[in-house]
């Protein structure tokens, strides 16, 4: 009983924030921060209100499901409904499959041989990342099953022991051999760590982190002054989306491990990074230098928002203040520059974000929610959260599949699966915000 009323009080405190803020900005225009503000905050008092009258009408009912938790199972179960392999634990690329007629455009050399039935490690690794996303958010075990028995059975069919150091391979391991990304592994090796963290009794998968590091160590030279590479058997660049989530990686593993080789690399990553591949126009990051110096100009979400969460995490494990002003200024950057003002028919003007590569945006997500841990600002979570319940609504098809246009204007005619697996990986982490701004 102490619990419940506890709980309620919360969800009236929610309710009078509510009140308050309307009061103070009686008679004053409006911001577009005032009314992002303002709409999420009665989005979470209705819920609290409806909260306050289960709990009232039984109190011996269990507490509602988190409708971010709710939304990420649904896609999830989507997304193995429609992008599972009969008689295997490997996924397909798209849905509709068409591989016949698909070529992947994000690979640094094109493969041959004919199509290829399973999806390349990048979009699987998404998989990982969500399924992980839920089992930290939820602490059920029926997600610690999922990846034991199929999540990470299939990603052994990548893993490639024929070339030392051992790392993943774009292609499953019976094809021939395929490229290996510096940046596909990183982004295993951060899954493998923050799968540790949960579970500190299996250390194997500590040590599935720390063997694919040594692979990342391999991708480093002096070339530029330090950093790594994009691509193992391509090493014509060095880019952020490499460098900067090494530095998260690295990051991990030292608050996993202790080991203060890990926070020295971590930190010499981030600066790197930061010299070469900073705009000091607008705080955001550079996609990529080739070794002659040119500058690839692009700004891809993930980039910057990989460079917010090291630069949180830094805060966090040094206490420095000038980290906590990068990640801030970066913060407001992405904000202006991946969001856009959208105004629905017949609705309140609000920020939404931008179609593109969705997967980018849950890896910016990563960034803003280690920032928000850090300096508990809602503002920014906020927007997101407004952005992915009106995706909910407007962006999903028949089969529950996200299209990439939040806005629902146009509709993909295939769908990708890391688009499927950003979005379950994006309400997942967006619960735990969620949760703590409702109950």
């Amino acid at each position: 009983m102490a619990k419940t009323n506890t709980k309620m009080a919360e969800n009236r405190t929610n309710i009078l924030a509510l009140c308050t803020y309307l009061r103070k900005r009686k008679n004053k225009k409006e911001t577009h921060k005032d009314i992002l503000m303002k709409n999420f905050l009665m989005t979470l008092s209705a819920t609290a209100c409806v909260a306050i009258s289960l709990t009232t009408a039984c109190q011996s009912e269990p507490a509602v499901q988190n409708p971010e938790l709710s939304r990420a199972a649904q896609t999830l179960d989507s997304l193995y409904t429609h992008y599972s392999v009969e008689g295997s634990c490997l996924l397909r690329e798209n849905y509709p499959s068409g591989f016949g007629d698909y070529t992947a455009t994000y690979l640094a050399t094109q493969p041959t041989g004919g199509p290829n039935p399973f999806s390349y490690l990048w979009p699987y690794s998404g998989s990982f990342s969500a399924v992980n996303a839920l089992l930290e958010a939820t602490g059920d075990s029926r997600y610690k099953d999922l990846l034991e028995q199929r999540v990470l059975p299939g990603l052994e069919e990548y893993r490639d022991t024929r070339r030392q150091p051992e790392a993943y391979a774009s292609y499953i391991h019976t094809a021939p051999q395929s490229d290996r990304f510096y940046d596909d592994n990183i982004w295993l090796g951060i899954d493998f760590t923050d799968l540790y963290t949960q579970c500190p009794d299996e250390k194997k998968y500590l040590q599935k982190a720390q063997t694919i590091w040594k692979f990342i160590e391999s991708g480093m030279d002096e070339q530029l002054g330090g950093g790594i590479y994009w691509c193992e058997q391509k090493k014509e660049s060095k880019n952020t989306c490499s460098n900067a989530p090494a530095s998260v990686f690295a990051l991990k593993l030292f608050r996993a491990t202790q080991d203060s080789s890990y926070l020295a690399q971590g930190k010499a990553l981030y600066e790197w990074t930061q010299t070469h591949l900073q705009d000091t126009t607008d705080y955001l990051y550079f996609d990529n230098m080739a070794l002659d110096g040119k500058i690839g100009y692009a700004k891809f979400a993930y980039n910057s928002g990989q460079m917010m969460q090291a630069a949180a995490l830094l805060h966090q494990i040094t206490g420095q203040p000038k980290y906590l002003t990068d990640a801030q200024n970066l913060a407001k950057a992405c904000y202006n520059y991946f969001f856009c003002e959208y105004t629905p028919e017949g609705g309140q003007p609000f920020r939404l974000l931008k179609k593109g590569d969705v997967w980018f945006t849950a890896v910016m997500l990563r960034g803003f929610i280690e920032l928000w841990k850090t300096d508990h600002n809602p503002e920014y979570l906020a927007a997101f959260h407004q952005s992915l319940d009106y995706a909910w609504n407007h962006a999903r098809d028949e089969q529950g599949l996200f299209n990439t246009d939040f806005s629902g204007k146009t509709q993909d005619s295939r769908k990708w699966l890391l688009t499927q697996a950003a979005m379950v990986e994006m309400y997942a982490r967006l619960a735990e915000f969620t949760q703590e701004n409702t109950l």
